[in-house]
């Protein structure tokens, strides 16, 4: 509310604005009968010069004060009301609390073609009586009075006494009361007495890890060019699409410009989601051998600029499997200065929600986009990654560790039916990538490997030296930031 103000003619002319249909439930059916009457619409025109104050102080008067309230120094509504009694006056509800007013109004809602929205008015703790009903402290307010618990009971007729009400005993109707048996039917109608939440999906065939050989075998499968672990993982999601087992269950999510990860091969092959299809001929035709394809039958999110729109899209497709039973399987890539720093708060909420997938934060550290000076240059998203409990972080620096990184994040998610987000970092240098030595794969999952075994002696016998690869969280590639430590 407005104290000095109608906050429901300013919400409603922000909805009416943007085109909404604007359904207001203001008063009971206790005063149809006198709207109805007021043929002038004094009565109404007294109701729209009042004020949110003067309505949430109406609450706390008697029957005499209310009128007062109403009439004002209108002798014609003086007449109007005269022949209701003050008792009755004082009781007058708002529609928020006629349930066959609110049933009407989401009928009228759910039949609505257009957006709909429902302004209802109701009173602060209505059914506390004196204690707290239309009073600000009623959310603080821990236990109301013997009198006013007679009162609540008398409003919605419990059939108790006076004193029963006064000593506050738990009262349910009957098994065989028409309420109680509405409600079991309600409830049974609805699947049931507590919500649930099922993990039960059919199982992913998960293809082995061999199916990345490109990746695990590097540059010597590219016939020796070098890549980014950006090329390589857009690769591993082409690879993972036309795979005949999992391939449908592949959602690649992208916010903005996702050629510059690379991602226009998708383009043709999953095609872009649009529920409308492709109303437009793309500007690279004639241009370029890439066909900008947008389907109704598209696989690949793009969401425009807009890291939240993307984030929403991930956390409904990594909720999938719970929800409608369909272990689909969000890659969202993006800038990675623009997650965890933009969206961190959503995505704990994902996490929250046992969400699933990978989030890909693309052009990391100190990148080749210098030109748009430091809004790419980042140094912390894997320290941020690390506050979210279910968030796996791994910052690869190959291809072949990328595929096994992803192979064991399906695995442990889809498979084992693990809660978990796997966040991995992509760097977009194009570098030489070394085939996967042998016996890798688990000290790759584990954070730690040896990457090469040396084969010079020591010269003293005993002594071993032992050489560790440490990248500065603002590094990139194996070029090094200039801070690398051995």
């Amino acid at each position: 509310m407005r104290g000095n103000g109608k906050i429901i003619q300013e919400v409603e002319r922000h909805f009416l604005g943007a085109g909404w249909e604007v359904i207001k439930l203001l008063w009971s059916s206790d005063w149809d009968a006198l709207l109805a009457k007021d043929e002038e619409s004094l009565l109404l025109k007294r109701l729209e010069s009042l004020v949110d104050g003067d309505f949430q102080e109406m609450i706390n008067l008697d029957g005499p004060a209310v009128r007062q309230k109403l009439v004002g120094d209108d002798p014609r509504i003086a007449a109007l009301l005269a022949d209701i009694p003050d008792d009755k006056i004082g009781k007058l509800r708002r529609g928020g609390h006629d349930p066959e007013k609110v049933y009407a109004a989401y009928d009228r809602a759910v039949n609505t073609k257009k957006p709909v929205a429902l302004i209802v008015q109701t009173v602060k703790g209505y059914g506390m009586g004196k204690a707290a009903e239309g009073k600000n402290k009623a959310h603080q307010t821990k236990d109301i009075s013997p009198e006013s618990r007679v009162e609540t009971k008398n409003r919605y007729q419990i059939p108790i006494t006076d004193e029963q009400a006064k000593a506050a005993p738990f009262w349910f109707p009957e098994e065989k009361d028409p309420a109680t048996q509405y409600l079991h039917a309600r409830r049974k109608a609805l699947g049931g007495y507590l919500p649930e939440r099922s993990d039960k999906y059919t199982p992913i065939q998960l293809p082995d890890v061999t199916l990345f050989e490109k990746q695990l075998e590097g540059s010597a499968a590219a016939a020796g060019k070098s890549f980014s672990t950006t090329a390589a993982m857009v690769d591993i999601m082409t690879q993972l699409i036309r795979n005949p087992e999992i391939g449908k269950y592949i959602v690649p999510i992208v916010p903005d410009e996702a050629q510059t990860f690379g991602m226009e091969p998708l383009f043709n092959s999953a095609q872009i989601w649009n529920q409308k299809g492709q109303l437009y001929t793309p500007l690279e035709i004639g241009i370029s051998v890439i066909k900008y394809k947008e389907s109704k039958t598209g696989q690949v999110l793009q969401e425009g600029i807009n890291e939240d729109g993307a984030t929403a899209s991930f956390t409904a497709a990594g909720t999938a499997y719970a929800l409608h039973g369909i272990p689909t399987i969000p890659f969202y890539i993006y800038y990675s200065m623009f997650g965890f720093q933009r969206v961190g708060d959503m995505v704990w909420a994902a996490a929250d929600m046992m969400c699933k997938g990978f989030l890909l934060g693309g052009t990391a550290g100190r990148t080749t986009l210098n030109g748009e000076g430091l809004q790419h240059q980042d140094g912390h998203s894997l320290i941020l990654a690390q506050t979210v409990p279910s968030v796996v972080s791994y910052d690869p620096a190959f291809a072949y560790e990328l595929a096994v990184i992803v192979h064991d994040g399906i695995r442990r998610m889809y498979v084992n039916n693990e809660n978990k987000i796997f966040y991995i970092t992509l760097y977009n240098e194009n570098l030489l990538m070394p085939p996967m030595p042998k016996g890798v794969e688990e000290g790759i999952k584990k954070g730690l490997y040896r990457f090469k075994k040396s084969e010079q002696k020591s010269a003293k016998p005993g002594v071993k030296a032992h050489l560790f690869r440490l990248r500065c969280y603002h590094g990139s590639g194996t070029a090094g930031c200039g801070h690398t430590r051995k």
